[in-house]
């Protein structure tokens, strides 16, 4: 396999001069996450104008040159799951990359699996089978050898040809402006994670929680997460997420109650149970007007049981539309929707619920409001049958 080596930032510069006029730039990284506070950029691998490289971060000292490369108006930056090589970006260029297309939220729209893996759409797509041999490198070792670098190019060798195939079938489908909708939101939503100050709202396990425990979680969160960037590690090395809700549940500052915990008896937390004390007497002291507000969402067990009776229907309409059930939404966007439609409370002044807006609302949203107003009813065609469920029109029967 032929590619460029870049190993110095020289040889960045020059590669990124000779594919400077690249419509198409396909990336993917390696990373290392579980042992830093941040993730170790270990490799990026580029496919451009029919040319391969490897980029060495710890080799390169300045990666700005492709950073900006991808920013770059007029291109567009191919990936597969790309979360990780859309932060890299956004922080080594300041902005987001330019016209950003993922493989795999393209293809949970025409009906693959989402998310789908990198050698599943090759497979698919291509019918192409991809070697699995080095799934286990440690990528920060060097040196690396001639098929560890090869096996991580493989993971762009073909996305321009899994890029082409599906773009092609959402055109025939008319929904390449559902694939720019979604694409424009994802990047949308990853710069205000980025940005946001209540990043402890994505720990598990807030629901039903009162403002005075949430105060808890976030300044427990709070605390962690300073921690582990001043060690460069982890925070749930730190705190682990499930012992971080139990103690803010139990809401005691004494540091004999936080030790019985189970869990906390392990050496690494012993050191900190004072500062853990500290920190929950301080939130469980602080007034009314500065707990977090809930972000809990109407709780009645009637829309419990509709979601789940709808979530069953939701999978069902995906796959008569050819759209993966997973990307289109979860039971709980079912039960907002319901909450939403019925006026039970628990949206904000214009805020719209997820199965209520765009192409979801096209393919997903609709059929539920009828469903809701009588207007449209569930009959079990065939329980032996993959599609046991039909949707029919009061005095209708289907096709």
């Amino acid at each position: 396999m032929q590619y460029d080596n870049i190993i110095s930032d020289q040889d960045l510069r020059d590669f990124c001069q000779v594919i400077a006029g690249a419509k198409v730039i396909a990336f993917d990284t390696e990373f290392v996450s579980e042992d830093s506070y941040q993730p170790d950029l270990c490799l990026i691998q580029v496919a451009a104008q029919g040319r391969l490289a490897i980029i060495d971060p710890l080799a390169v000292n300045d990666l700005s040159p492709f950073w900006n490369l991808l920013a770059a108006p007029g291109k567009e930056t191919l990936v597969h799951a790309g979360r990780e090589e859309f932060r890299f970006c956004l922080k080594g260029a300041g902005q987001r990359p330019s016209g950003w297309f993922d493989v795999q939220l393209a293809a949970g729209l025409i009906g693959i699996e989402y998310p789908a893996s990198y050698g599943n759409l090759a497979y698919k797509l291509l019918g192409k089978s991809l070697s699995k041999d080095e799934t286990r490198t440690d990528w920060r070792k060097r040196p690396l050898s001639q098929r560890q670098l090869e096996y991580a190019l493989l993971d762009v060798l073909d996305l321009e040809a899994i890029r082409d195939g599906l773009y092609a079938e959402l055109d025939k489908l008319g929904r390449l402006s559902w694939l720019a909708e979604e694409l424009t939101s994802w990047q949308e939503m990853m710069e205000v994670q980025e940005a946001s100050t209540e990043k402890w709202r994505r720990v598990g396990g807030l629901a039903g929680m009162s403002r005075r425990t949430l105060a808890v979680v976030r300044d427990l969160w709070t605390w962690r997460d300073s921690e582990a960037e001043q060690r460069n590690c982890p925070p749930r090395r730190i705190l682990r997420d499930d012992l971080l809700i139990e103690l803010a549940k139990r809401q005691t500052a004494d540091p004999k109650r936080i030790r019985s915990l189970r869990g906390m008896e392990h050496g690494g937390l012993q050191r900190h149970l004072t500062k853990i004390g500290s920190v929950i007497e301080q939130s469980l002291e602080l007034a009314d007007e500065d707990l977090p507000h809930s972000e809990r969402r109407n709780s009645r067990p009637q829309l419990n049981l509709l979601g789940q009776f709808l979530s069953t229907a939701l999978g069902s309409i995906c796959r008569k539309a050819n759209v993966a059930a997973s990307l289109v939404g979860t039971a709980q966007d079912v039960r907002d929707l319901i909450a939403y439609r019925l006026g039970l409370g628990g949206f904000a002044d214009g805020e719209l619920p997820a199965l209520a807006t765009g192409w979801r609302a096209q393919v997903v949203g609709q059929v539920i409001d009828h469903l809701l107003a009588g207007d449209v009813s569930i009959r079990i065609v065939d329980p032996l049958a993959d599609e046991p469920l039909a949707f029919e029109t009061h005095g209708e029967r289907p096709a």
